[in-house]
């Protein structure tokens, strides 16, 4: 009984750890493709919220992710044979993201260890789900990344967070013209020792408005007339721009 005590007023003469959560905003939740489009930027902002002092151990980082929707996709290699270039060989991705920007506080190797970054799947790498674990399926998924790199479609910006005081946080993310519509969302991660501690999820819309909207509607619900409109406009185009030269050259 006399332990029991003891170690009961050991425990209440424990300092208390700070629960961190996150509280954050962002500048738009929506984001409209229309024909002018030609992208645009987010900024994602917070705070930290403490029901305790911050705890003195461990470097506190922030991650913020922001993901696309994701889609399987069959990837090629092509090789040249004969003197034409031809696909070789082929592999399937289970899910890849259609978009996804990294924007960390720190160095991402200082923010987050691996084994919480294969847990949360927050690297590039390790957003992309495949069908095995070969290293044949890895060097394919490596060239999806690099493809969607150089197309601007993935991004990570490392020590573009800016963390005042462990409390408040913000960045910008920029969001490229060739975007794909859905629902995309935006992950903010507390870490400490490299350990994520916090995390906060919210959604943004991205979807095509106006006479885009329209056309994207109508060529997967009536391919047909779609297909025939389509052809009416360049034959109507073709005509115009061969009445224009006949006036042209007449003058």
């Amino acid at each position: 009984m006399m332990r029991f005590a003891l170690a009961l007023i050991m425990f209440f003469a424990l300092p208390a750890h700070a629960q961190e959560s996150v509280v954050a905003g962002l500048s738009q939740n929506r984001v409209a493709i229309t024909a002018t489009f030609v992208g645009s930027e987010i900024l994602i902002f917070g705070a930290i919220k403490r029901d305790a002092p911050a705890p003195d151990t461990g470097i506190l980082n922030v991650i913020i992710v922001v993901e696309g929707p994701s889609h399987p996709l069959t990837v090629r290699r092509k090789s040249k044979r004969y003197g034409i270039w031809v696909n070789t060989a082929a592999a399937e991705v289970k899910a890849a993201p259609s978009f996804y920007a990294i924007a960390t506080s720190a160095p991402l190797s200082e923010v987050i260890n691996e084994v919480e970054d294969q847990k949360f799947h927050i690297s590039i790498p390790n957003s992309i789900r495949l069908e095995d674990d070969s290293e044949r399926a890895k060097d394919f998924a490596e060239a999806v990344i690099r493809i969607r790199a150089n197309q601007g479609l993935y991004t990570l910006n490392e020590n573009s967070v800016t963390l005042s005081e462990d409390t408040l946080f913000s960045t910008s993310v920029s969001l490229p013209a060739n975007l794909t519509e859905g629902e995309y969302h935006a992950r903010i991660y507390l870490t400490r020792g490299g350990e994520v501690v916090s995390d906060f999820d919210t959604m943004i819309d991205v979807q095509k408005v106006g006479i885009e909207r329209w056309m994207y509607n109508l060529a997967h619900e009536k391919p047909l007339i779609y297909g025939l409109l389509s052809l009416v406009i360049a034959i109507a185009a073709g005509w115009g721009a061969s009445a224009f030269f006949r006036v042209v050259l007449r003058s």
